[in-house]
C-alpha cells in the first residue's frame, strides 16, 4: 500500500503537466435551461442531497489535525496533507456554521489554528525543512510537522491558489468585531499578500505551474482552459505582487485549441470535470463575461453546464462499452482507480485499468477505464442539478453501502473491474466491481461547496464581498452581472 500511495502521490504532483489539444468545430449548441431548485425536489431527494452535504462536510471536520489545521490528501487512514484540501476545508467550516453542523466559535477556532500555522510557517529554499517559499506552499505537507512531505512534491501555484480560496473566504466570512475574527481577517490578508506572483513568472506574462529547490521552476505554465482560472484571478487581484494586465489574455490565448463541438455541445473543453468545478466553487461566473465569453455569447457557468451535458452524453453513448454507464451513471474526473492492471475478459480481449489519473472525455483528450468519480456529478450540481440529482440518486441506490459511507460517496468505483484477485487499493465486490475505501479532499471539496452554492449561493455570496476577487476579475476584463452591484 505504501509504495502504491507514493506512486499515486507522484502522479498527482505531475498531473498538472498535461498538454492539451483539440478540435475547432464552431456550431452552437446549448444545454437545457436550469430547471431544478432544492425546494423543487421531492422530500426523499432533498433528504439525500442534505445527507450528502453533511457527510461530506464531516470528512473535513473529522480528518483535520486540530493543532495546525492541516487536512489530509486522503482519509480515512494515514496521509500527508494536501494544501488544496485545506482551502476547501476552510470554506466548508463556514458552510458547517450556516447549516448548524458546528458552532461559529468552533469554526473560528479551527480557522485560526489553520491561518496561524500558514502565517508563521517557515519559508525558504530548504529541500526538506520549509513549508513554502515566496508566499507559495508545497503541494503536500507532513500533516504533523507541516514541512514539505517529500522531495518529489513541488511548490505549487495552483494548489496554493486553492488554499488561498479558503483563506480569502475566511477573510470575508468572519466579519464580526471580535478579537478572534479580527485576527482571522488580518492573518488571511497577510497570507494572501505574501504570495509573490511575479516571482512565479519565469516566462511572463504566464504563470509557472510550480518550483522545486532541486529542479527550480517547472517547465510548464498555466494556460487555458482548466482550473488555472483562479490562479490568474488571484494573481491579478494582488495588492502587493500583481501580474501585468496581459496575464489573462496570455492565459486565454490557447482557448481555440479546445473550443468546439463534443457530444452534442459546443463549449470550451477540458476533459476532467474538476477543471470546470475548482475555480467556480468560489467564483460566481453567472452573468459576468470577459472578452472571450462576450465574443462567444456565453459565460463560464453556461460553459460548464455544457461540459456536464457532454459528459453525460458520452456515458450514454458509451463508446468503450464499460459496465454500468448510462444516463444516470456517469462522471469522469481525476480520481483513484483499481490500479495499473491489464485483464483478459471473456471474449479474449484485454482491458487496461489505472490507479490515480486524470480521467475525462472531451476534445482535448479521452481517458476512460470504466472508473466513475462521484465528485464529477456531485461537484457539478450547481451547473446542472436536473441531471446531477438523478445521477447521485441512481448511483447510491444501485451500489449502496459499497459506494456510500459515513463520509458520503467514496472517491471512485469501477463496475467493469472484474478480477480474480484483490487489488492493491480499495476492494473488489463480486458481481459489482471495484470500489474505493476512502475519500480524497480535492474531490470532497467541490461536492460540499457546490451543493451549498446550489442550495443558497452562500460561498459565491461571501466571495463576491472580497475586494481581491473583484479586483482580479475586473483586471481580467470581466464586466456585467454582480460586478455592477455596489459593495
Amino acid at each position: 500500500m505504501a509504495s502504491n500511495v507514493l506512486k499515486n502521490v507522484a502522479f498527482k504532483a505531475l498531473v498538472a503537466l498535461w498538454v492539451f489539444c483539440g478540435g475547432s468545430a464552431l456550431q452552437p449548441a446549448s444545454a437545457r435551461p436550469l430547471s431544478s431548485t432544492f425546494d423543487s425536489l421531492s422530500k426523499p431527494q432533498q433528504a439525500m442531497v442534505a445527507d450528502l452535504e453533511r457527510r461530506t462536510f464531516q470528512w473535513f471536520w473529522d480528518s483535520a489535525n486540530p493543532s495546525n489545521g492541516l487536512i489530509p490528501d486522503h482519509y480515512p487512514g494515514p496521509s500527508f496533507s494536501s494544501i488544496a484540501s485545506v482551502g476547501f476545508g476552510l470554506t466548508a467550516y463556514g458552510i458547517g456554521v450556516e447549516r448548524g453542523y458546528i458552532t461559529r466559535e468552533q469554526a473560528v477556532d479551527r480557522t485560526l489554528a489553520t491561518l496561524r500555522f500558514f502565517a508563521n510557517a517557515r519559508e525558504d529554499d530548504s529541500e526538506d525543512d520549509a513549508t513554502g517559499f515566496h508566499g507559495f506552499f508545497y503541494h503536500f505537507l507532513d500533516i504533523r510537522t507541516g514541512k514539505r512531505f517529500a522531495r518529489f512534491t513541488e511548490l505549487s501555484s495552483v494548489d496554493t491558489t486553492l488554499l488561498l480560496g479558503g483563506v480569502l473566504f475566511a477573510q470575508s466570512y468572519y466579519d464580526r468585531n471580535t478579537a478572534k475574527e479580527k485576527e482571522i481577517r488580518a492573518l488571511a490578508d497577510a497570507i494572501y499578500r505574501r504570495a509573490d506572483w511575479t516571482w512565479m513568472q519565469p516566462r511572463a506574462p504566464l504563470i509557472s505551474m510550480g518550483w522545486t529547490p532541486g529542479g527550480k521552476f517547472i517547465d510548464a505554465d498555466w494556460k487555458g482552459y482548466d482550473e488555472g482560472m483562479l490562479v490568474y484571478i488571484l494573481a491579478l487581484g494582488s495588492p502587493t505582487h500583481a501580474i501585468t494586465d496581459d496575464g489573462w489574455s496570455a492565459w486565454a490565448s490557447t482557448y481555440p485549441k479546445t473550443w468546439g463541438r463534443f457530444q452534442g455541445q459546443t463549449f470550451l473543453n477540458f476533459a476532467p470535470l474538476f477543471g470546470h468545478q475548482f475555480s467556480e466553487a468560489w467564483v460566481d461566473f453567472r452573468g459576468i463575461r470577459d472578452a472571450w465569453s462576450r465574443a462567444h455569447d456565453l459565460d463560464y457557468f453556461e460553459n460548464s453546464r455544457r461540459a456536464v451535458y457532454a459528459q453525460r452524453a458520452y456515458a450514454m453513448a458509451n463508446p468503450g462499452h464499460w459496465t454500468g454507464y448510462g444516463e444516470n451513471v456517469w462522471g469522469l474526473s481525476a480520481c483513484n482507480g483499481p490500479g495499473d492492471y491489464t485483464l483478459k475478459i471473456a471474449d479474449g480481449s484485454t482491458r487496461t485499468f489505472y490507479g490515480y489519473t486524470a480521467r475525462g472525455a472531451g476534445l482535448d483528450y479521452i481517458s476512460d477505464d470504466g472508473t466513475i468519480a462521484p465528485m464529477a456529478a456531485g461537484g457539478s450540481i450547481a451547473f446542472a442539478p436536473e441531471v446531477v440529482v438523478p445521477a447521485l440518486e441512481a448511483i447510491k441506490e444501485r451500489y449502496g453501502d459499497n459506494v456510500y459511507d459515513r463520509y458520503g460517496f467514496v472517491d471512485a468505483f469501477d463496475p467493469s473491474f472484474d478480477a480474480n484477485f484483490s487489488p492493491r487499493t480499495g476492494r473488489l465486490v463480486p458481481g459489482k466491481g471495484w470500489f474505493d475505501t476512502l475519500q480524497i479532499g480535492i474531490d470532497q471539496g467541490p461536492i460540499v461547496l457546490m451543493i451549498e452554492n446550489w442550495r443558497s449561493g452562500f460561498v459565491w455570496r461571501v466571495m463576491r464581498k472580497n475586494p481581491y476577487i473583484r479586483k482580479g476579475l475586473e483586471r481580467a476584463g470581466f464586466t456585467g452581472g454582480w460586478l455592477m452591484e455596489r459593495q
